[in-house]
């Protein structure tokens, strides 16, 4: 069975011939939750206008009957693919062509990206003696004085990760002395330290207490591990270690140019 939804584009109407809910969720009964409400958004943006606006999650909330965080993960998927941006205070529409990221990004200007606000409580900060493994990462001798900042890092006041940066004090001297900066590349960008170049390990892992006391979940709640590595050009700028809630978060990693 197939349905024919209508939504106003502009000053004309669009049309797309979609498969029903029921359809989706019995083609694809062992998909997560939120694949099958991002592929029925796919499948109802793809072709339309730029600037078509997409389904409310009110109203996907209700056709699909899922919680309303199981649609933002569907719908940030999207964003993060280009299909979909949001405009905070207005919706989310269909993207306009947008160039791919040339350059690393940090937390706070990935989560403007995606129409959300970020936030930061900081945990910890201190200047401490590099062990072994953040040495070899940062390419310092063991022992040398680096800043460990710890924060919880929050997108429209919920917590999405903990993470904890490692940063080479002479590279940025005085960096305590003042107020900690909301933005750690904003930070880097103003010393003319902006990471050129990073690396991500991702794994998959399950939550301690401690993790899952600050990120509001429950203890052995799944959660992504992210450890990156960050230059400026030959430089190492940054290594940090971040345990992200996965029910809040989906990473995109993306290879290669489009032609």
């Amino acid at each position: 069975m197939t349905k024919v939804l209508s939504f106003a584009v502009q000053d004309q109407t669009f049309r797309p011939t979609v498969p029903d809910v029921d359809d989706v969720m019995v083609s694809r009964p062992r998909a997560l939750k939120h694949v099958q409400v991002r592929e029925y958004v796919r499948s109802l943006v793809e072709g339309a206008e730029p600037g078509s606006p997409a389904p409310s999650e009110r109203e996907l909330v209700t056709r699909f009957g899922v919680a309303r965080m199981t649609v933002r993960q569907a719908m940030d998927a999207l964003v993060g693919e280009g299909l979909l941006e949001r405009m905070p205070g207005k919706g989310t529409f269909v993207a306009h062509a947008r160039r791919r990221p040339d350059r690393p990004v940090g937390f706070t200007e990935e989560m403007m990206r995606r129409g959300l606000q970020p936030e930061s409580q900081t945990l910890l900060t201190r200047l401490e003696q590099a062990g072994p493994g953040v040495a070899r990462a940062l390419e310092i001798t063991a022992g040398d004085s680096v800043f460990h900042w710890r924060r919880i890092r929050r997108a429209d006041g919920a917590p999405v990760c903990v993470q904890d940066a490692f940063l080479n004090e002479v590279l940025l001297p005085g960096f305590l002395e003042k107020a900690m900066p909301t933005s750690l590349y904003g930070a880097l960008t103003k010393r003319a330290l902006q990471p050129s170049w990073a690396e991500d390990s991702i794994t998959a892992d399950l939550a301690t207490e401690t993790e899952a006391e600050l990120l509001e979940v429950e203890p052995g709640t799944p959660v992504l591990r992210v450890a990156r590595r960050a230059k400026c050009h030959d430089v190492v700028v940054e290594v940090s270690r971040a345990t992200y809630r996965a029910d809040r978060f989906t990473m995109f990693v993306q290879v290669g140019h489009e032609e």
